[in-house]
């Protein structure tokens, strides 16, 4: 009976080590939430399998429930991209389709990488520019008028040569990480890319 007991103990034992290579190995960090949430509980068991009844209670309670609870909230939060849009209140951009289209292409490309789009609305341009450098938003995605967009010098020429009709749109960021992967997996020619270095406030 003794030897059965110990073959548990030692299976349970090893699944520490292997839980903690996959939570290390994760990509997606849900998945290595659930899996530091398993985690904890392995521990938690082999701490009751050896006596230690006071570090099981608060492992289970410290290291499991609060550090996942903690870690959700911190997960959730930072893997979000606040997009500042300019809305005139007459023409609201969610009804326009290039708009719906390239909002589609950003969230594909986001979610590739586990994060949210959350587009935040304004009504001026001098309080969406504002929120950029505060960093209150981490990117700003504006329209561009035909002159705007025929005079600017820092749009790619596939957006110059666009119908006159057309809207032209300008994404702005100040992370250079998103620029990077928005200018290498953004194909829109809807929409022209630029980086800002804000400096820190």
């Amino acid at each position: 009976m003794n030897d059965n007991l110990d073959i548990y103990l030692y299976i349970i034992i090893a699944l520490l080590p292997l839980t903690s290579c996959l939570v290390v190995l994760q990509v997606n960090p849900y998945h290595a939430l659930a899996l530091r949430g398993i985690l904890g509980a392995i521990a938690a068991l082999v701490y009751v399998v050896l006596g230690a009844a006071d570090v099981a209670l608060t492992e289970a309670l410290m290291g499991t429930l609060l550090a996942i609870t903690l870690y959700a909230v911190a997960v959730r939060s930072s893997l979000v991209l606040r997009l500042g849009v300019l809305e005139d209140g007459t023409n609201q951009l969610e009804s326009e389709i290039d708009f719906l289209e390239i909002m589609a292409e950003f969230r594909k490309i986001l979610e590739k990488r586990h994060m949210r789009l959350e587009l935040v609305p304004y009504y001026d341009k001098q309080a969406l520019e504002r929120a950029f450098m505060e960093k209150e938003i981490h990117g700003t995605f504006t329209r561009l008028s035909a002159i705007e967009a025929g005079n600017s010098s820092n749009l790619n020429a596939v957006a110059v040569d666009l119908d006159i009709e057309k809207r032209v749109y300008h994404t702005t960021t100040r992370i250079q990480r998103i620029y990077d992967i928005m200018e290498a997996e953004l194909f829109s020619p809807q929409t022209t890319l630029s980086y800002v270095n804000v400096p820190p406030s």
